[in-house]
């Protein structure tokens, strides 16, 4: 987790808009209406408010500055020495001490103005107070105005620095400028760094992230560094330096033995021996780079006998102060990020050997010893002299033997490794087809041959397979044939002739009755009138035809009448039956005729009075009354739907209308009326 994140840091104004920001949030958040008739004591302390807050404000600004920017004595020694080179720690240390300064002169103005304000004896003196103070705290903002501009152009820097954590896994790439340190980083990370072909391509440090054994790494690749004294090394150069010099991480210092980079390796070499104080303690490997172009072993012996000595030195960097040589594996490695040969096994022997150092750092400190002084093994104490070996049966001996001779079965994953991998290995098919020979199985079968489809010619007697198919195809028709014959009944005996006469005459039977069942009147719809224009379908024809067939067709009259005519009339048929009967017996006009002679007559139906007639024994006095009464018990709906205005109109219409103030005629009640029926239809 990275620890200092310098991109939070507040922005520092310059020292104008610093007095503009202070002097706005004061006149926005205190009181700015006062009266020459206000007490003495109110405008004092009117005036002492805008002073103390106005010290308030600024004292929070400049403690904000103060505390965001880091304190290099308290944050590590890494960031401390690379904040030191890149800003000057005393110009920086400066910077802050003046806006501490200014922080206390300020409350200090502040502090001696209030105690004048508490003795002023008018508005006027007390306002001049108020305005002296406030002016003498803007003149000191603006005279460390250069010290806000250096800070924040500080700020914006640092924001621009990248986030390296001091405490976890990290992979250091150092060397001679354009040696492919860069090269190797884009390579191992998802970092993309510009390269190019000429030296000081880098000029800050970059960092990336790798993975090994499902842990992080930090890489970190740092400019060029050249063989010269330290007082003369420029300020990209010692970012390197104290990237060495701070941080404990894993080492790889680059070696171009092709001489591409414009130095040769003497130069380098010098270059390692001047550096070589900073690996102490550091895991160190030499990579050889660029082998593309000049392999190690077609050096000259001058140079190799320069890498040999250099590949001493690395075995010498050891944790420890012993200096014992560790194994030479991992300590000089080949590579070319070119061609990526040796990549790979660069990062990995990088990544191992920093493991490696950092568990054994652990295992020696004192957070490890109190843990072991926890932990206590017990070992079982011989009773005898007797050696008691394990005793394992000699079936599962056998078995585990037995087991070990038999040669693995191979799977396609197993044949996948052996064969190149993933992409490489193509798993077949055609293996596990059954075949006569297993020979056939791998064998590619041509589809066109000579213009022609070869699946046409597959077989050779495909012909005299088409007649013997066709043969078969006429023998299964004549047969279907043959079933399909019917039943003549000379092929029969006379007891199986007279059953299948019996059967026959059965099913006739029970097809005429489903005939007639459904030639029934009750299942055929009624014809409509609009359809028997010529009167073809009446009750006389219906009649004669039922009377020439020798059946009674007064029952078939009646209930066709009953369906074709209306209530009224069945009323009055019904009348007719309870003083006749034989009324309906009668065909034609005639029947018509009786019926209605002996239909019983019916009063006149009476018209209603008029709306204000007083009928007596109602129980009103006189036609107003009747009306209002009408109104009331008619049009309770339309009454409900009326506005409260319009209600209260009628209202008094009525009353006016039922106490005889106003005639209230028929007419008059009936537009009434209109009116309210055309509101509610509205």
């Amino acid at each position: 987790m990275v620890q200092y994140n310098f991109k939070k840091i507040t922005v520092v104004p310059n020292g104008k808009d610093f007095v503009d920001i202070i002097l706005s949030r004061t006149q926005r958040q205190t009181p700015t209406v006062v009266h020459k008739g206000y007490a003495i004591s109110r405008l004092r302390q009117f005036y002492m408010r805008k002073v103390k807050y106005t010290q308030q404000n600024f004292h929070e600004k400049l403690s904000t500055i103060i505390e965001e920017f880091p304190r290099l004595d308290d944050i590590h020694p890494f960031y401390g020495d690379l904040l030191h080179v890149l800003y000057n720690k005393d110009h920086y240390k400066l910077a802050l001490g003046q806006i501490n300064t200014a922080r206390n002169l300020i409350s200090k103005i502040a502090k001696d103005y209030v105690k004048l304000l508490k003795y002023g004896d008018s508005l006027y003196r007390c306002k001049s107070l108020k305005v002296a103070a406030l002016g003498r705290m803007c003149t000191v903002i603006k005279r460390i105005g250069p010290s806000l501009a250096y800070l924040e152009q500080i700020r914006q820097h640092m924001a621009r620095l990248p986030s390296i954590d001091p405490n976890t896994r990290t992979i250091l790439i150092c060397g001679y400028p354009n040696v492919g340190k860069s090269s190797f980083m884009n390579k191992i990370t998802r970092a993309d760094v510009d390269v190019q072909p000429y030296a000081f391509t880098t000029k800050s440090l970059f960092v990336g992230h790798t993975d090994y054994k499902y842990l992080r790494y930090q890489v970190i690749d740092t400019p060029g560094i050249l063989d010269r004294p330290f007082e003369d090394r420029n300020i990209i150069e010692m970012c390197s330096i104290t990237a060495l010099a701070h941080l404990r991480t894993a080492v790889l210092f680059f070696l171009d033995i092709s001489g591409s980079c414009g130095y040769s390796i003497a130069q380098q070499a010098a270059l390692f021996h001047s550096i070589k104080s900073l690996f102490m303690n550091k895991p160190l490997i030499i990579v050889c780079n660029k082998t593309d172009l000049q392999p190690l072993d077609g050096i000259s012996e001058e140079d190799r006998k320069l890498v040999i000595e250099m590949k001493t030195e690395a075995m010498k960097t050891v944790i420890g102060q012993g200096g014992e040589p560790e194994n030479e594996e991992g300590v000089l490695l080949t590579m070319s990020t070119l061609t990526e040969d040796g990549v790979i096994a660069v990062k990995n022997a990088a990544c191992e050997r920093l493991l490696n150092q950092r568990v054994e750092l652990k295992m020696k400190s004192k957070k490890m010893n109190d843990f072991r002084n926890r932990i206590h093994v017990a070992l079982p104490k011989p009773r005898d002299q007797k050696e008691r070996p394990p005793c394992i049966p000699q079936a599962v001996l056998e078995a585990k033997a037995k087991q070990a001779e038999e040669e693995k079965r191979k799977t396609e994953k197993d044949l996948e490794e052996e064969n190149g991998g993933a992409g490489v290995y193509s798993a077949s098919l055609k293996k596990n087809y059954m075949l006569a020979s297993d020979e056939w199985k791998e064998d590619v079968l041509p589809e066109i041959l000579d213009g022609h489809n070869v699946y046409d010619f597959i077989d050779p007697d495909i012909l005299l397979r088409l007649e013997e198919l066709e043969r078969e195809e006429g023998l299964r028709q004549a047969e279907e044939e043959a079933d399909d014959f019917e039943m003549d009944g000379e092929e029969l005996s006379p007891e199986e002739q007279e059953a299948l006469a019996e059967i026959r005459k059965k099913k006739n039977l029970l097809i005429q009755q489903h005939r007639m069942k459904k030639s029934t009147a009750e299942s055929r719809p009624v014809v409509p009138r609009k359809f028997d224009t010529d009167r073809k379908f009446t009750t006389g024809r219906m009649g004669r035809q039922l009377s020439s067939l020798g059946l009674d067709p007064s029952l078939a009259i009646n209930r066709a009448r009953s369906k074709s005519r209306g209530r009224k009339r069945e009323r009055s048929v019904e009348r007719g039956e309870a003083d006749g009967g034989d009324a309906m017996d009668i065909d034609g006009n005639q029947a018509s005729k009786k019926l209605r002679l002996r239909s019983m007559s019916r009063s006149r139906s009476r018209s209603r009075p008029p709306i204000t007639e007083v009928v007596p024994g109602e129980g009103l006095k006189d036609s107003a009354q009747k009306s209002y009464s009408y109104i009331e018990t008619k049009a309770p709906v339309l009454w409900e739907t009326f506005h409260w205005k319009d209600r209260q109109a009628l209202r008094h219409e009525i009353k006016l209308c039922s106490e005889g103030e106003r005639s209230f005629t028929f007419c008059a009640l009936r537009n009434l009326l209109f009116s309210v029926c055309f509101f509610f239809w509205l």
